[in-house]
């Protein structure tokens, strides 16, 4: 750890005053620095190289269970809590997506806004008196879904519905028997 500390600020202060400051030896500083890297920090380096390589194949969503795993399928013997101290130690971590909302309402307009019919009355006394229209958007791998359902209000049974890739005025209406 002095070492480490003489090695990081040689070019601030000479090596003779840290050595004297820290109580170290100068020549056990340059033996410890004439000392070829261990077979472990190699190791550890390239397992660095393989870990940040599957990190960004995933897009930096994978933390060090699923990089674990992902090496081991490949065939590398490591331990977890190793890929782990090797993430922690270079600031690798798994950034989880910011979940997407949809703005659906855009309520800063100067278009007309249609009147509320219902008033929240939702009692109907025959079929076919009473429709009610909705529009659900269903997150999809390819992109967004957009479902128009009509129902009758007296006998809750879907009247007709209609499902796009778009939102369109149309697709209200396509969604009518």
């Amino acid at each position: 750890m002095r070492f480490r500390l003489i090695e990081d600020h040689r070019d601030v202060w000479p090596v003779r005053v840290m050595c004297d400051a820290l109580s170290v030896s100068p020549s056990g500083f340059y033996a410890w620095r004439s000392q070829p890297e261990s077979l472990r920090k190699i190791a550890n380096r390239e397992l660095l190289v393989d870990i940040r390589r599957v990190h960004a194949q995933h897009r930096g969503r994978y933390g060090a269970p699923r990089i674990h795993a992902e090496l081991r399928a490949e065939g590398q013997t490591v331990c977890r809590k190793r890929v782990e101290r090797v993430m922690r130690q270079h600031g690798i971590r798994a950034h989880a997506p910011r979940r997407y909302r949809v703005c659906t309402t855009d309520s800063k307009h100067s278009l007309p806004v249609a009147a509320n019919l219902l008033d929240r009355n939702f009692i109907a006394d025959r079929p076919n008196q009473i429709w009610l229209a909705d529009i659900t958007y269903i997150p999809t791998a390819e992109g967004w879904l957009y479902l128009a359902v009509i129902l009758d209000l007296f006998t809750r049974k879907v009247v007709g519905w209609a499902m796009r890739d778009h939102l369109r005025r149309i697709q209200a209406v396509v969604a009518t028997p």
